[in-house]
C-alpha cells in the first residue's frame, strides 16, 4: 500500500523507521544458520510459534520473526522497551483495537474487488477511508497522553502527530466527512408492483412503518420474538439491487458524481509508515496475548539480562508450551532453576524417566531462543548468552528406509552437530545412545562431552548414565527428583546433586517390566 497524498507534508522532523530495530539498524547481518528451523520441533517451540500467530493476520511475517534470532544486545533491549510499554493494560487494547480497525480497512479494499457495481465499489471505498481516519486520529489522540518511554513507540507517537496535523490528513478528513454527509442525505422512495420497480426521489411521502409502530404498541406485552432475518455479511449485490442503485445514481447524480471523484483522488489512502508499524506491532501484540493465560495462572515471564557471558541463571523457569497446555487442563505447573557459572558449560541431567528431564532440556533451549529475539522468557529473573546456532539432537523413529542403525544414526546427526558448532553455540541433547549397551553408551557420551567442553559451549545433555555427570568442573550434575519414600512418585523438579544410579536402574527395570508399579499390580496391592 502506497503512501497517500496526506503522508508527506511537514513530516520530515518525525522519524520512525520500524518497530523492530532501533533507529539507522538495518536488521541482523546474514549468517551460518539464518533461518534454520531444525530444533524447533525438539524444543516444542513450533508449537509455542503456531499457537501465538493463529488468528493473526501478519500470520506469516510473525512465524519469520519468531525464528529470526538476533546478536545484539541493543536490539533486544529496544524490543523489551516497547513490551513494557505495550504491558499498559489501556494501551495494549488501544493498540489492538487501531490493530483490528484496520483489518476492517483491509477487508473493506480486498471486498472491492468482487463488486461489479462502481457505486457500490466507491460507497465502500468511502466507508473504508473513514474507518481508517477514525482509527489513525483515535490511536494519535491516546497516544498523546499515553505514559511511554520506549524509544520505538515515542518515535511513532511523534511521526503519528506529525501525520494527524499535515494538511493533506486533514483535508482527507474533511472531504471524507462532507462524501458521508453528501451521501447519508441522500432519500428516495422505492415501489415494487410483481415484477416493476420504481425508484424515486422522497418527496415527504409518509413513513408507514412509524404508523404500524404507533398503532400497534398499545397492545405490546412484554419481549417477543424478534423475527427479523439478518443480512449476510457478506458485501454482494444481486442484479435487482444493482440496478436500484443505478437509478438512484440518475436521480442524484451530482452526489454520486463527486464520490466516483473522491475515490479517484484518494486511491492511495493507506499512509505505508502506518500500515508498516500495524504489521510489526501484531510482533508485541500476538506473544502478549499469547502468554496471558499463563501470568493469570501465576506463573512469571521477566526481560532477561542478554550478552557474551556464559554465566546463565534463572529462577522459577518452566516449559511455555507444556505450561499452556497444563493450564488449560487446570494443572499445577512446575517450575526449576537454570544455573551455570565459572567454569560451568554443561547441564548434565540424569534421574528416573518421566522425571521432567526432557522437559527441563527444553526449556533451557527455550529460554534462550525466545530471548534470542527479543521476548519475555518464563521466569521470575533471568541472565542468558547470546548465541550463534542452536542445535540439538532428541531420539527419532528409526527410518527404515536407510541401512543405518539407529547407533550409526545418532553418531551421523551429532558428529555434524560438532562439526559446526562453534564457542558461541548451544547444544540441547537428549539421551543420545539411548539404543546401545551401558559401556559403549558411556564410552561414546564421554566423547562428545569431551569435545563439547573442548569447544567451550554451553550445552545440556539428558542421559541415563549416571557416569557422565562429573567429568570435570565444566559439567554440572543435575537430577531429576522422586518424592521421598515414594520412588514411583515424581516431582518433575531437576536440581543440583550427584547422580544416584536411579537413572539406569529405572530403564533396566522398565526394560524387563519389573517397574514399582508393574511389581505391586502382580502382588495385587
Amino acid at each position: 500500500m502506497n503512501a497517500g497524498p496526506a503522508a508527506r507534508p511537514g513530516m520530515e522532523s518525525a522519524a520512525f523507521e520500524t518497530l523492530l530495530f532501533p533507529p539507522g539498524h538495518r536488521g541482523p547481518e546474514p549468517a551460518p544458520g539464518d533461518g534454520d528451523r531444525t530444533f524447533a520441533a525438539d524444543l516444542n517451540l513450533d508449537q509455542v510459534a503456531d499457537a501465538m500467530a493463529a488468528g493473526w493476520e501478519e500470520r506469516d511475517l510473525l512465524l519469520s520473526l519468531f525464528f529470526r534470532q538476533l546478536r545484539d544486545p541493543e536490539v533486544i533491549a529496544f524490543r523489551h522497551e516497547v513490551f513494557r510499554d505495550l504491558e499498559q493494560d489501556a494501551l495494549f487494547q488501544q493498540v489492538k483495537e487501531f490493530e483490528e480497525q484496520l483489518r476492517r480497512v483491509r477487508a473493506h479494499l480486498t471486498s472491492l474487488r468482487k463488486m461489479q457495481s462502481p457505486h457500490h465499489r466507491n460507497g465502500w471505498h468511502l466507508d473504508a477511508v473513514a474507518i481508517y481516519c477514525d482509527a489513525v486520529r483515535t490511536l494519535a489522540d491516546r497516544l498523546h497522553d499515553a505514559p511511554l518511554a520506549s524509544a520505538g513507540l515515542v518515535a511513532f507517537r511523534q511521526y503519528l502527530d506529525a501525520y494527524t496535523s499535515s494538511p493533506g490528513f486533514a483535508a482527507l478528513e474533511t472531504e471524507t466527512d462532507q462524501q458521508r454527509e453528501a451521501l447519508g442525505a441522500i432519500r428516495y422512495c422505492v415501489r415494487v408492483r410483481g415484477l416493476r420497480v420504481d425508484v424515486s426521489r422522497y418527496d415527504d411521502e409518509p413513513d408507514y412503518s412509524a404508523e404500524v409502530l404507533k398503532t400497534f404498541e398499545r397492545f405490546k406485552q412484554g419481549a417477543v420474538k424478534d423475527y427479523r432475518v439478518a443480512y449476510r455479511g457478506w458485501p454482494g449485490m444481486n442484479h435487482v439491487a444493482e440496478q436500484i442503485l443505478g437509478l438512484v445514481a440518475r436521480l442524484f447524480p451530482d452526489e454520486l458524481s463527486s464520490l466516483a471523484d473522491y475515490c479517484a483522488r484518494h486511491r492511495e489512502f493507506y499512509d505505508e509508515t502506518v500500515h508498516r508499524f500495524e504489521r510489526e506491532v501484531q510482533f508485541y501484540l500476538a506473544y502478549l496475548e499469547h502468554v496471558r493465560p499463563v501470568r493469570a495462572a501465576g506463573l512469571g515471564l521477566c526481560y532477561p539480562d542478554v550478552g557474551r557471558t556464559k554465566d546463565v541463571r534463572v529462577t522459577d523457569t518452566f516449559d511455555l508450551a507444556l505450561a499452556h497446555k497444563l493450564v488449560a487442563e487446570g494443572k499445577p505447573v512446575v517450575c526449576n532453576v537454570v544455573a551455570l557459572s565459572g567454569p560451568e558449560r554443561v547441564l548434565v541431567v540424569s534421574g528416573p524417566n518421566q522425571g521432567g528431564k526432557t522437559t527441563f532440556a527444553r526449556t533451557f533451549g527455550q529460554l534462550h531462543h525466545l530471548a534470542s529475539i527479543g521476548y519475555p522468557v518464563p521466569g521470575t529473573a533471568a541472565r542468558l548468552a547470546l548465541f550463534d546456532r542452536l542445535f540439538t539432537h532428541f531420539g527419532r523413529e528409526e527410518d527404515l528406509g536407510t541401512m543405518a542403525g539407529k547407533l550409526e544414526e545418532d553418531l551421523v546427526r551429532i558428529r555434524a552437530i560438532l562439526l559446526e558448532a562453534t564457542s558461541d553455540s548451544i547444544v540441547v541433547m537428549n539421551e543420545a545412545f539411548s539404543s546401545t549397551a551401558l559401556h559403549d553408551a558411556t564410552f561414546l557420551g564421554a566423547k562428545v562431552l569431551e569435545k563439547v567442553v573442548q569447544l567451550d559451549l554451553l550445552a545440556v545433555y539428558v542421559t541415563f548414565v549416571d557416569e557422565l555427570a562429573s567429568l570435570g568442573p565444566s559439567v554440572v550434575s543435575m537430577v531429576s527428583t522422586i518424592v521421598p519414600g515414594n520412588p514411583a512418585e515424581r516431582t518433575f523438579k531437576v536440581v543440583r546433586g550427584p547422580a544416584n544410579g536411579l537413572a539406569y536402574a529405572m530403564a533396566i527395570a522398565e526394560k524387563y517390566d519389573v517397574t514399582y508399579e508393574r511389581l505391586r499390580e502382580r502382588l495385587g496391592r
